[in-house]
């Protein structure tokens, strides 16, 4: 056999590790970005395998749990490409995890399953992971400006459909208080 790090068992109890204690908020990023439970965890798995392969280098590195997040993105990125050209099938929608079964919750994910694949990468990683315009073009490699100019069309397209779900809701105006 090879001396690959990856290949040596104290590497891959480390990587396993690693594996286990980020795959629930990697699944969960995943999931907003692409609204399916099963897809998110494929892209999950496509991640390790990547970051697998590339052990070594991501263990050295000061942040192995951005970088996932990073491949993560990417994967994402990487299948929105391959399939531009298929037209998806209708399907019934997933129900809700029972842990968070919220109406605003679902209104949200149908909401952003409207915006470019881009553009929602670009808004959950702002809004959702937290992340900087800095953080969000370093890991999509776009420019900074593209980042803002995404974010800020991004949430003026969720604004819309989110309006019609606060009104029929009626939340329209929680949150906003008059002024007396």
């Amino acid at each position: 056999m090879g001396s690959r790090p990856a290949e040596h068992s104290d590497s891959r109890e480390e990587f396993r590790e690693f594996a286990v204690a980020s795959q629930g908020h990697l699944r969960r990023s995943a999931y907003l970005l692409c609204g399916d439970w099963h897809f998110a965890e494929d892209l999950v798995q496509m991640a390790f395998d990547r970051i697998y392969r590339h052990w070594n280098r991501v263990r050295a590195a000061d942040n192995p749990g951005a970088y996932a997040r990073q491949v993560v993105y990417r994967c994402f990125l990487d299948s929105r490409k391959k399939h531009l050209d298929t037209v998806p099938l209708e399907h019934l929608p997933e129900r809700a995890s029972p842990a968070d079964p919220t109406e605003t919750r679902l209104a949200v994910m149908e909401a952003l399953k409207q915006l470019p694949p881009r553009t929602r990468a670009v808004v959950v990683l702002r809004y959702w992971e937290d992340m900087s315009v800095e953080q969000t073009a370093g890991i999509l490699n776009i420019s900074q400006g593209s980042v803002k100019s995404m974010a800020s069309r991004g949430l003026g397209l969720l604004r819309e459909p989110l309006a019609g779900f606060a009104e029929a809701s009626g939340r329209a105006g929680a949150g906003v208080r008059k002024q007396t």
